[in-house]
């Protein structure tokens, strides 16, 4: 299984969940997504055994097969960052893949087309991401009630499917063009 190799990888980070769903072949992940692996730890050669990873996907939700990621969601906190997850996740992502991304440096609602695999990319200002999106597909707290985590995602996949940004595909180079500065409130936090 697809999620299975990138966990013995270490490519799964602060792991939620991952498993088998009900349906046969199917596994699904919630957690972080590394993209760029932190360092080996001094004098070691276990591929495991590394530093912090340089840059995740944060709060991801997966659904692969055997071979293919068929849904994939979480957090940017740059645009920049999406074509280190294609490169890095390219041997398994199709024209099928279902996505949908929250980006912090994005205004608006944007969908870009890169390898073949459509982006619905949503701006993200402060939220759990698995909330957000399931608010966003309109997804009921009682239409995951009784299910495992790892079917909720299938759940969360199936509705993701007719999910349509209701803007024009763009470049990626026009969306870079138009993305805005991430002021964070210095005002978090114990006083």
């Amino acid at each position: 299984m697809l999620l299975e190799k990138y966990d013995s990888q270490g490519l799964l980070w602060i792991t939620t969940l991952v498993g088998k769903t009900s349906k046969a072949g199917i596994s699904a992940f919630r957690g972080d997504l590394v993209l760029v692996e932190g360092e080996l730890r001094e004098g070691s050669t276990n591929i495991r055994d590394r530093k912090t990873p340089e840059l995740v996907i944060n709060q991801s939700a997966i659904l692969a097969d055997s071979d293919k990621i068929l849904f994939v969601n979480g957090l940017f906190f740059q645009l920049e960052d999406l074509p280190v997850f294609v490169e890095k996740y390219k041997d398994a992502l199709t024209p099928e893949t279902v996505t949908l991304f929250y980006v912090q440096n994005i205004a608006k609602p944007t969908q870009i087309v890169l390898d073949g695999v459509v982006f619905n990319l949503l701006p993200h200002q402060e939220g759990m991401v698995w909330n957000l999106m399931l608010e966003e597909l309109y997804i009921e707290k009682a239409d995951l009630k009784g299910q495992s985590g790892e079917d909720k995602v299938i759940t969360a996949y199936e509705a993701a499917k007719g999910y349509k940004i209701k803007a024009e595909p763009i470049s990626l180079e026009t969306a870079l063009s138009q993305t805005i500065e991430v002021k964070k409130d210095l005002a978090v936090g114990p006083v």
